[in-house]
């Protein structure tokens, strides 16, 4: 279990230390979010200027190192004009990379975070050509009309389940 908190702080004087114009109002305390699944971090803006990070509570039993990367994406939501993942944050995300050896992305997957991927798998979808499986957890266009696209590979895409 890592303390949040300090790992925040250790990112955000990470960020300074780069001369990213971080927000001076980050709230000091994360906000651990017990419910989420799919979302590892979010960054609350609100109303009153201060910024508010969450991070999952799945994040907090894995490593060290996917809880700083994950706090660090958050962290650059809250620079000027990076609230989505534009130029500028993407930018700031290749620096912090460089420098500590971050992996930020606009988003991350459980296998590179090594957390375990609770989700239930309800539709497969699989390509004919390489075999390549698409799980999906809800109905979507590609489960409802598989015929409609293509794997990278140019191979036919087919529902199993």
């Amino acid at each position: 279990m890592h303390d949040a908190d300090a790992l925040l702080a250790r990112v955000v004087a990470q960020a300074r230390a780069l001369n990213i114009p971080v927000s001076s109002h980050i709230l000091p305390q994360v906000r651990i979010n017990r419910r989420a699944v799919t979302r590892f971090g979010c960054c609350i803006h609100q109303r009153d200027g201060s910024c508010l990070i969450e991070l999952s509570a799945r994040l907090l039993e894995a490593s060290e190192q996917a809880c700083l990367q994950t706090l660090a994406h958050e962290v650059l939501h809250t620079c000027p004009g990076c609230r989505n993942h534009g130029p500028r944050w993407k930018a700031y995300a290749a620096r912090m990379n460089a420098a500590y050896g971050y992996e930020i992305a606009r988003t991350d997957t459980c296998q590179r975070l090594g957390v375990e991927d609770t989700r239930t798998i309800r539709h497969l979808v699989v390509c004919t050509r390489c075999g390549r499986q698409f799980p999906r957890t809800r109905l979507s266009p590609l489960v409802a009309h598989p015929e409609r696209y293509r794997c990278a590979c140019g191979g036919t895409l087919r529902r199993a389940y």
